[in-house]
């Protein structure tokens, strides 16, 4: 691996991180870790992820710019599966049906590639140009989204009383295999496991290593921290899970009190959770809101059968081929160049 200040400067800005809670709560601050942070952080997200959504939805789009891969379409006898009715939708149905794919499934991350030129030793005519397939980055991410969903549903039982019907059914599912005492969640080992393949393959594939930036790496080693925090807390640095409740259901009814005997690591994990908030809209992780806004998947692609005109064209003076022969007919006529009228005598 070579030298890449970005991966750096993200890891020791989450130790940082880590470190403020850790001196700041040890000093007696649980106010400050345990409600104003909190409260700050999840104003920041609100605001900013509200103007974030407001900005994307007055950006104007004129025209119908999709992309697509599948058949359009066409003449009645062309025919058109499912598929291409996906791929290239012809109607806001089908459009819908397609964010769909994109949302739940990650469709074109599951059709992407990757390239690679093979050197002349392999290939003796001069190189190859080989194209593979990221089914493993296509598996990654579907793994970490969905672990990350089903652990943020199961934190429900924190901030609701009742606890809604669906998450102890969620925490028995997710802890069905019973391996250990207090009983494993799947989702957390999986939310672990998919974090350190997405960090890894930026650290082992050379050319993805040396194109990463701060912005790639800092939110996965903030969430990483996030998830080795709350397994401490489950397994090995036991907190008081009653108090944590009276704590989260305080800021959820907005009657915060910060009980006694929590626990260091817990303000370490509020933090991080805290940072991670508050860094969210302003981050390319606001993508789960901006993917509803992308113009070249939420239209339909129906170009051909609806003339869509620019609200703003104008009528634009043109410059034909014929006023430029009048404005140089003599010296057209002097160069030799044929011309459509000849000079009047």
């Amino acid at each position: 691996m070579g030298f890449n200040l970005a991966f750096y400067f993200s890891l020791f800005a989450v130790i940082a991180l880590v470190l403020v809670p850790l001196v700041g709560a040890g000093a007696g601050l649980h106010v400050i870790f345990g409600i104003v942070i909190p409260y700050l952080a999840g104003f920041t997200f609100l605001a900013g992820l509200i103007y974030r959504i407001v900005k994307w939805a007055r950006t104007p789009v004129p025209y119908r710019i999709p992309t697509t891969c599948g058949q359009n379409k066409s003449l009645p006898w062309i025919k058109r599966s499912l598929r291409d009715k996906l791929e290239n939708p012809e109607n806001t149905i089908y459009a819908i049906g397609r964010m769909a794919l994109e949302v739940l499934l990650f469709r074109s991350l599951f059709r992407n590639l990757r390239t690679e030129l093979r050197p002349w030793r392999e290939y003796p005519e001069g190189g190859r140009l080989i194209f593979w397939s990221t089914k493993w980055l296509w598996l990654g991410a579907i793994a970490f989204h969905y672990s990350f969903l089903t652990v943020l549903s199961r934190h429900l039982k924190f901030f609701t009383e009742p606890v809604p019907f669906f998450v102890p059914l969620l925490e028995s599912a997710d802890s069905f295999l019973q391996i250990y005492m207090p009983a494993v969640y799947m989702s957390g080992i999986a939310l672990l496991a998919a974090l350190i393949y997405l960090l890894g393959r930026r650290i082992v594939d050379p050319k993805l290593h040396y194109i990463s930036l701060a912005s790639d790496y800092f939110p996965l080693f903030l969430i990483l921290g996030i998830g080795i925090s709350g397994v401490l807390m489950r397994y090995f640095l036991k907190v008081d899970i009653v108090a944590v409740k009276e704590l989260a259901m305080g800021l959820a009814t907005f009657h915060p009190k910060v009980p006694e005997g929590i626990g260091v690591i817990f303000y370490i994990h509020l933090f991080l959770v805290s940072t991670l908030l508050a860094y969210f809209p302003f981050s390319k992780l606001v993508h789960m809101a901006g993917v509803f806004f992308s113009m070249t998947r939420n239209m339909a692609s129906n170009n051909r059968a609806i003339r869509h005109v620019n609200p703003w064209e104008y009528p634009v003076k043109v410059f034909s081929y014929m006023d430029q022969e009048d404005m140089y007919r003599k010296q057209m006529k002097t160069a030799g160049i044929p011309l459509e009228r000849d000079i009047e005598e």
